[in-house]
């Protein structure tokens, strides 16, 4: 499969099977025990990037943010099998693009090397590293 004939878009929201089989493939099965909020929180996103490969669906990327000051950039997902082919990289800039103005753009993920890799190739810093380090980042979750 080529890369020239993935079609990313952002003028779709999956539909609840299409999402539970994509976060099932990249083992975020915490998210997919109800499929109802899953839907729900993709569904209330601000904007929602896919890749398609036909009718498959590869990948996702979705951001939340007020339009103004702050987008957070909340799930990409590429098919493992995919990975490191690109998908993760075009989806990010895609759903992030109409927040290239937000003065915050912000993102939690697993401490995992080849996350680090990757967003520190998109330019992301870890927010201990920011600046002069004082910059902290505070978290809940249940």
């Amino acid at each position: 499969m080529g890369a020239h004939e993935i079609v990313i878009t952002a003028d779709e929201v999956p539909g609840r099977e299409d999402l539970v089989t994509l976060y099932d493939a990249v083992g975020w099965s915490r998210y997919t025990t109800d499929p109802e909020v899953l839907e729900a929180a993709v569904r209330g996103s601000t904007r929602v990037v896919v890749a398609r490969y036909g009718e498959d669906l590869l990948g996702l990327a979705r951001v939340v943010s007020d339009g103004a000051t702050i987008a957070y950039l909340q799930d990409v997902l590429v098919r493992p099998e995919l990975q490191r082919e690109g998908v993760g990289r075009a989806l990010v800039h895609a759903a992030m693009e109409p927040f290239a103005h937000c003065r915050q753009k912000v993102l939690l993920t697993d401490d995992d090397p080849a996350q680090r890799a990757f967003y520190e190739s998109l330019g992301w810093v870890e927010v201990r590293e920011h600046g002069d380090g004082r910059l902290r980042a505070f978290v809940q979750i249940t």
